[in-house]
């Protein structure tokens, strides 16, 4: 069959191109066989990252030994850890964009015959399968997998433990060499943060929607199992272009439908409520918001991993990782989905249910005895968020699900944790948090720095949080995010005023504003658009592309 490689090396018009590739060591043999990129967002900046090169040396093994010849490249990777709590977290959601665009640029302009697309990390996983789906070659996904959890004094920590130890500290809960005695034991090497964070989330769901390897989310980073799924993929990949098999075969509604349930069941990070949207737009499958919310209601949740609870990524992988969750949740599932690495999703599934316990719990609970007979994710819509916001329902204590109080309003991130420090929010306030959505952050920054302080520290369970822009998958407690529409777009966001009041009711999927209709109407008239944070370079082309973070924030023209 005709290979788009051909465009690049046969002929004798070629000739200057195969000329450049002899260049780069390759052969008549070389040349003769199928093109497979490597996408690969190594760097050394990220412990997510920081060893993708040797997974991606191994994946270019696995696509020799299957008869292909193997070509890696580079995208761009942004840790959110190291951009939390500043302006850097501008960047981070609009990376997303060039991980997608960069990745495709470099398969048009070359002429690859399949990827194999190497990530770890929030915006970067997303990004790739958003690239998988515009190119549809035939694709396999290898996530970096997660890095052991941290110990100290007997007890598991991770970087969200450090992000409330701040907290503690500035409490005086916690004296400096506390601190710092955690900070040096929370992260202890490579790999994607150990709990069920966006990262870790993303990763379950590559192998719940089919496009990487069974066991590809939970085997941990330094794993022989890791190494091994490196090579496999490579071969996976040649293996689909031998097939056929390309993204849009595998992601298809059904397949969207069955990744919110494993995501659900695990309670999730919210930020997939943004990836999963976008990466279904990409495959032209009809998937977003409305979807969460109707399957929320009838999905359970299943486990409580960090930040919901003390669990890891390695417990839930000794448990049998997303195979065992699947397994769990099979009923539920369309297991005729097609999967790359297998004839179908119902090869993935792991052969009997686990009853596998760690800290005197079991892993993944039942169908039949659940820990909530809901999902971890809840759709919450009302007079304030019209189009609707999430929250991380699974880490919300009890005494918080139904909530009023009144609106501590804030128009930046900054202007939040400066109003904590200075001890001005009250127990009972819902703070506000606004224009930090997609257009008006510009980025939609993830606010941990704000959720970590509130949750370590002596307003944990006591205040709300609501707010256009976002969370890191690590947040927990009663946080509102992806309020929309924006503010900056004029949602009723911004009519919000100091003192109103803001009710939330998770059970019933409400949040409003108690302000009657004419009074916001009268605010309105007298609302204007603050000026942009930035005048020039990506975050301003962004801000004028990005869509609702309701719809995904993909951008128009997409």
């Amino acid at each position: 069959m005709s290979l788009p490689s051909d465009q690049v090396k046969k002929g004798a018009a070629r000739a200057p191109q195969r000329s450049l590739l002899r260049a780069l060591g390759l052969n008549d043999d070389d040349m003769s066989r199928p093109l497979v990129g490597i996408a690969n967002s190594y760097n050394t900046v990220v412990p997510g990252h920081m060893h993708l090169d040797r997974l991606a040396k191994l994946a270019a093994d696995g696509v020799r030994e299957a008869g292909a010849t193997p070509m890696e490249f580079n995208t761009i990777g942004i840790c959110d850890g190291l951009a939390m709590g500043h302006a850097g977290m501008h960047a981070s959601l609009p990376s997303r964009e060039l991980v997608a665009d960069s990745v495709e640029m470099m398969a048009l302009a070359h002429g690859f015959d399949a990827l194999v697309l190497i990530a770890s990390c929030d915006k970067i996983v997303p990004g790739m399968l958003m690239a998988a789906c515009r190119l549809n070659l035939p694709a396999v996904i290898l996530t970096g997998g997660p890095m052991a959890a941290g110990e100290l004094d007997g007890k598991l920590v991770d970087l969200i433990s450090v992000f409330e130890g701040v907290a503690k500290h500035q409490s005086g809960q916690w004296n400096d060499e506390q601190l710092a005695a955690l900070e040096c034991a929370a992260c202890p090497g490579p790999g994607s943060c150990s709990g069920m964070f966006t990262a870790n989330t993303m990763a379950c769901l590559c192998e719940a929607l089919g496009l990487a390897l069974p066991g590809g989310a939970t085997a941990l980073a330094q794993s022989p199992r890791r190494a091994e799924l490196a090579q496999a993929s490579g071969r996976a990949a040649v293996a689909a272009l031998k097939k056929n098999l390309r993204p849009l075969d595998i992601l298809t509604k059904e397949a969207f439908i069955n990744a919110c349930r494993v995501d659900l069941a695990l309670g999730g990070s919210t930020n997939t409520c943004l990836h999963l949207p976008a990466i279904a737009h990409e495959a032209r499958a009809e998937f977003g918001l409305a979807d969460f919310d109707r399957l929320s209601k009838k999905t359970p949740h299943l486990s409580k991993l960090s930040p919901a609870g003390d669990l890891r990524i390695e417990h839930l992988d000794a448990a049998g990782g997303v195979g065992a969750v699947m397994k769990a949740l099979e009923p539920l599932l369309d297991t005729t989905c097609k999967a790359v690495g297998g004839e179908s999703i119902a090869d993935y599934l792991a052969p009997q249910p686990s009853a596998y316990e760690a800290l005197g719990q079991r892993v993944i609970n039942t169908l039949e005895a659940p820990l909530s007979p809901q999902g971890g994710i809840a759709v919450l819509s009302g007079n304030l968020a019209p189009d609707g916001c999430v929250v991380k329902a699974a880490a919300v204590a009890p005494a918080m699900r139904v909530f009023s109080g009144p609106a501590r309003v804030f128009d930046c991130e900054e202007d939040a944790v400066a109003a904590y420090n200075a001890q001005v929010i009250e127990p009972g306030e819902v703070i506000v948090v606004r224009y930090e959505g997609p257009a008006g952050g510009p980025g939609m920054r993830e606010m941990l720095a704000l959720t970590a302080l509130i949750s370590g520290g002596p307003l944990d369970g006591k205040v709300a949080l609501v707010t256009d822009g976002r969370f890191s998958g690590g947040s927990r407690g009663a946080a509102i995010g992806h309020v929309s529409p924006e503010a900056a777009a004029g949602g009723p966001m911004c009519l919000v005023q100091n003192g109103d009041v803001i009710a939330l009711d998770l059970d019933n999927r409400k949040i409003e504003l108690k302000v009657e209709e004419a009074e916001l109407e009268r605010r309105r008239k007298d609302w204007r658009k603050p000026e942009a944070k930035f005048t020039r370079g990506a975050l301003v082309r962004y801000a004028a592309l990005v869509g609702s973070a309701a719809g995904g924030a993909v951008l128009k023209g997409n």
